[in-house]
Parts: C-alpha cells; sequence; structure tokens
C-alpha cells in the first residue's frame, strides 16, 4: 500500500485537482516546477537558514513527565508552540514563499481560520515585502481577534467571509475566488494539506521537517528513532501530516489521529468527518465531506475556529479508508479539560486544536513502556478568550 502521492495526484481513492478552467494555468505551473523547485541546492539552503535563525527550528522534543505519570506511557511533545508565530503554520508559509519568488510572483493570498495560517502568512509576506491578503470567516474574526489584529500589524489586509457558515470554508471559497480573477501575479498559499494536487503534497513536503526532526530527536532521548505512536489533530491536516510523513511506510509506528466531535457525533454539531463523511469534492480534491445525501456540504462545527473544516486532506482521507491510521473523535468538553490537564500539570496552555490531540487519553490505552509522539502543533495564547470563557477563570 502506498501512503503517498502518487504521479496523478492521487492518494489511493483521494486527491486529483478539480479546479474551474481559469486556474488550469496557475496549478498546472505549480504541478510541473514545485519538485524541481524544492530540490534546488539554493532553495534548500535558503528554507533551512530562515527555518534556523527565522524560525527558530529545531523545536524541541519535550518528555511531559508529569503527563506521562499520570497516563502511564512515555509522552513526548512535539513543541510546535515554540516556533515564531505560535504554531507550525510557518514551516508550510516560510517554504511557499519561497516557492512563490522563484515564480514570480507579486501579491499573496492565503485563507485561514483559528488565524494561525493568516498570521504565519503575513509574517513572511513582511519578511520579503510582498503584498498580502487574508480572507478570513466573519465568525472567526470576532473568536480569533488577537490574531486579526497580528495579521494587520503585519501588513496584511484582512476580507472578511460573509457567506455560509461565516467559518474556514467560506474563507477558502473566498480565496479561490480571488485566484480566479488574479491569476498572473498572485500566488494561494494554503495552509491546509488540501486543495487541488500538487497543494496536498507540497503542504505535506514543508510541514514533513516535523517528523524529520522527531527521529533524530528520539534516537537522542530513547535510542531509537521511531515511537510506537505519532499523534496530532486533524482538520484540513497540515501538522498531522508532517507528523506523520516519516512513519507513513513504518508499520510498526501507529499514526493517530484526532478530530473534532463538537457537541457530539450524532449532535449535528461536530466536525467528525471520518465518521460523518463521503467521497466528494471539496476545494479542488476529491476526499471525505461532511454533505447532505444530495451532495450539500453540511456546516461543521467545533469550539476550535481551525478545526471546524467539513473534509479532511485526501492523505488523511486514504489512511482512513486503507486502515493505516487511527481516527478518534474528540468532543469539544472532552478537549477542553484536556487543554487545562495539560497547563496545570507541565506548565503550557496550547492551542484548543491541539488539546484535542492531548484528549486521546479517554479513548485509548496504552502501555506503560508505549512511547507515543504528540504534536502540540500551536500554543494556546489566540484562545484565551475562549478558556476564559469555559471555565469563568
Amino acid at each position: 500500500m502506498n501512503y503517498h502521492v502518487d504521479d496523478k495526484g492521487y492518494y489511493g481513492d483521494f486527491g486529483g485537482a478539480y479546479i474551474p478552467e481559469m486556474l488550469y494555468p496557475n496549478v498546472a505551473e505549480l504541478k510541473e516546477r514545485y519538485l524541481e523547485i524544492m530540490n534546488d541546492t539554493e532553495f534548500k539552503k535558503e528554507f533551512d537558514q530562515l527555518l534556523r535563525d527565522y524560525v527558530g527550528r529545531p523545536s524541541p522534543l519535550y518528555l511531559a513527565r508529569r503527563l506521562s505519570e499520570k497516563h502511564g506511557c512515555r509522552i513526548y511533545l512535539k513543541r510546535e508552540d515554540l516556533n515564531h508565530t505560535g504554531a507550525h503554520k510557518v514551516n508550510n508559509t516560510i517554504g511557499q514563499i519561497l516557492l512563490a519568488k522563484r515564480l514570480g510572483k507579486k501579491r499573496i493570498i492565503a485563507e485561514t481560520g483559528a488565524g494561525q495560517h493568516g498570521v504565519a502568512t503575513a509574517t513572511v509576506c513582511a519578511l520579503m515585502g510582498i503584498e498580502c491578503v487574508v480572507y478570513m470567516g466573519e465568525i472567526d474574526i470576532k473568536r480569533q481577534a488577537p490574531n486579526v489584529a497580528r495579521m494587520k500589524m503585519l501588513g496584511a489586509r484582512v476580507v472578511p467571509a460573509t457567506s455560509g457558515s461565516k467559518t474556514l470554508k467560506d474563507a477558502t471559497n473566498e480565496a479561490i475566488r480571488d485566484w480566479i480573477n488574479n491569476p498572473v501575479d498572485t500566488h494561494y498559499i494554503i495552509g491546509s494539506a488540501i486543495g487541488p494536487h500538487p497543494y496536498p503534497d507540497m503542504v505535506t513536503r514543508f510541514q514533513s521537517i516535523i517528523s524529520e526532526e522527531i527521529k533524530w530527536q528520539l534516537k537522542e532521548q530513547e535510542g531509537r528513532e521511531n515511537p510506537d505512536y505519532v499523534a496530532a489533530c486533524i482538520g484540513g491536516g497540515s501538522n498531522a501530516a508532517g507528523t506523520y510523513y516519516h512513519y507513513l511506510d513504518n508499520p510498526d509506528v501507529g499514526i493517530i489521529a484526532v478530530e473534532a466531535a463538537g457537541k457530539g457525533i450524532d449532535s449535528g454539531e461536530s466536525a467528525a468527518t471520518s465518521i460523518l463523511g463521503k467521497e466528494g469534492i471539496i476545494h479542488g480534491c476529491k476526499t471525505l465531506l461532511m454533505q447532505t445525501d444530495d451532495g450539500q456540504i453540511t456546516e461543521p462545527y467545533s469550539i476550535s475556529a481551525g478545526l471546524d473544516y467539513p473534509g479532511v486532506g485526501p492523505m488523511h482521507a486514504h489512511l482512513y479508508r486503507s486502515g493505516r491510521g487511527t481516527f478518534v473523535s474528540v468532543t469539544d468538553d472532552e478537549a477542553m479539560q484536556a487543554g487545562l490537564e495539560l497547563a496545570k500539570t507541565e506548565g503550557i496552555i496550547p492551542a484548543i486544536e491541539t488539546s484535542h490531540a492531548l484528549a486521546i487519553f479517554n479513548h485509548m490505552k496504552f502501555k506503560p513502556d508505549d512511547v507515543l509522539v504528540i504534536n502540540l502543533s500551536g500554543r494556546g495564547d489566540k484562545d484565551l478568550n475562549t478558556y476564559i470563557d469555559y471555565f469563568n477563570l
């Protein structure tokens, strides 16, 4: 079984490029050139230098001793929350801004849900002196006000998406419309491992620095490169894709994907795509998608702005369908309690997206000698108001 993208842009049954004719030139240019550019010696040198000196990589792999004692296994946290901008998103935006420059693009657009990808995109555009427009759902703008302020400080124009659920799906729709209207000078920095080929593979490759570092860091600390399990929260799935990448073909490493069950899988307010989704096309690719019987997209819900997406990246859809990945659905309440637990146990306040991954101990049991690496994909600064309201702090 192959878990990587094939030469037609598919992961098993999922992927491809289902796009309007107006976008063919943009996507074809990317498809033809992304691997050539990414494998160029000078590109790799500049990418690695910026990850080191600007982003602050490598991010630490931290043995969470008190959390490990509580849950009866060896829990390592991959500290992506310590990256510049506070999440994993910047790994991808650094890569894509360098790629856009080599393609001669003068303008950048992006979509964002929790705001972390928007901040990371605005950051690299400021770094490179390139115009930046970020589309964000009107609801997300309200619940992620600190990140909106950051984007504006960095010089980005934040455009509200006022249709549909006014969240990530709708922001993505608006960004795609912009790209159709500005096909020549604009590059669309997609923040998740989703979209038309080659985006899922391109984003995954930029994020694969996560599992690349885990391998040598675990070797230093445990004497082996391979944990028993790697776990990550999953919406579109870029932090998860980067966490899994170097372990996809190793059956000895269990892959755990934690998605948002919202107020309950059967509540009508959920984003549990693996259970509620069926094959469909969204934002340029075929994947698992929450939809009605007649194919209309179902509005997702999660307390986490970054996980309320109705689909999942095609690589993850393939991991689910093939059985390579174990998918766990975690409710709002479970996630919030897990976030509070980490804060009180290890002195780390995680993003609510990440808190979903930390709640797997309600659903899975591990052996005392199991080594589990959880990607701590983002810090909780942006979510303090949600934590305050939820816990009446």
